[in-house]
């Protein structure tokens, strides 16, 4: 009985730390067991270890409950794992995963706005991307303290929010969103370009309006100084600037654009209309792009008081108005009246 009694306890033990052995080594191999390319966790505030350890079982990032739980109590970091959007997409040990939470190593969602949008319009890009409400960066837009440094006649933040890639955890507050995107407006337009602006007499506010022009009559590097130099010339001989695109921001502000600017639409009553009230408009109408702010403080030295379209994407300017009356006949009646024939 003795010996079999010693018998039995060694198989226990054998088989005890057979299991032990096999539970430490799923701990230590890689794994993955969601056939999809990548899998997402949300893992919200406040969540347990027991419901971390449920949620990665069930995506298929940790083997089963027993490996995380040993994991677990190897690491110790059952009190230190952050919530967040997690992303997996290759085989990972389970104390890999639990390093990846403890650090918050949470997803980065990438958003693109381009230049030449309004605020209204990153509004919902935003929204469409499900990184926010569109209603919430509305609400945070209004914060006019974060560039009424520069800018004491801020009423919101159009002009001010810098286009470029952001890259955001989901559930960034759109606060924290309208920060970085003034602080990188801030080092786009450095104190170096706001002298530069300055030395041609023109505040933070008019020079950013400028380049907000600027950004929605041309896509081209090259014409941008030479947009910018137009508007100039023509505020110094007071000139009304009879920019269409500072029509059609009136109009959509007032919830009356339709995609079509007609001539009736051009003696529509709004301060931002620039072929009746002389002068800039009240603000920034778009978002300007490094290149527009640079062509508003530094514009070409040009005598230039028109430009058109040629209608592939490029435009010619005139420094006369008999000149530009030739080249809207060649680049826009001619051009459109060949058109109609071809069709």
């Amino acid at each position: 009985m003795r010996r079999l009694f010693v018998i039995l306890i060694v198989l226990i033990i054998a088989v005890t730390g057979a299991l032990g052995f096999l539970v430490y080594r799923r701990t230590i191999e890689p794994y993955k067991g969601y056939q999809a390319a990548e899998q997402f966790i949300d893992l919200r505030e406040g969540s347990a270890a027991s419901e971390i350890g449920r949620r990665l079982v069930e995506t298929g990032v940790v083997r089963d409950r027993l490996t995380f739980e040993v994991a677990l109590r190897l690491s110790g970091e059952a009190r230190r794992l952050q919530a967040g959007e997690y992303r997996f997409d290759r085989p990972m040990t389970p104390a890999a995963v639990l390093d990846k939470i403890r650090r918050g190593d949470v997803y980065q969602h990438r958003i693109t706005f381009p230049e030449g949008l309004t605020i209204a319009e990153m509004a919902a890009l935003l929204e469409s991307r499900g990184l926010g409400t569109a209603a919430s960066f509305m609400e945070a837009v209004k914060d006019a303290s974060l560039v009424e440094a520069y800018d004491p006649k801020v009423r919101d933040l159009e002009g001010y929010l810098f286009p470029q890639t952001y890259a955001l955890p989901r559930g960034t507050p759109a606060s924290t969103l309208i920060q970085m995107m003034v602080d990188r407006f801030e080092q786009a337009f450095p104190p170096a370009l706001r002298q530069a602006a300055a030395e041609l007499g023109l505040t933070v506010r008019q020079a950013v309006t400028l380049a907000s022009l600027v950004e929605k009559e041309t896509s081209r590097d090259d014409e941008r100084p030479l947009v910018a130099a137009v508007y100039l010339n023509r505020l110094k001989k007071r000139m009304p600037m009879q920019c269409d695109p500072t029509v059609i921001y009136a109009l959509r502000k007032a919830g009356r654009y339709n995609g079509n600017l007609t001539r009736a639409n051009l003696e529509f009553d709004s301060p931002y209309n620039t072929y009746r009230y002389p002068g800039l408009p009240p603000g920034p109408i778009a978002a300007p792009g490094r290149p527009s702010l640079e062509a508003a403080a530094m514009p070409a030295v040009v005598d230039y008081l028109y430009f058109v379209s040629r209608n592939d994407g490029s435009h010619v300017f005139a420094s006369t108005l008999a000149e530009h009356n030739r080249n809207v006949q060649k680049y826009q009646v001619q051009y459109f009246r060949e058109r109609r024939l071809i069709r």
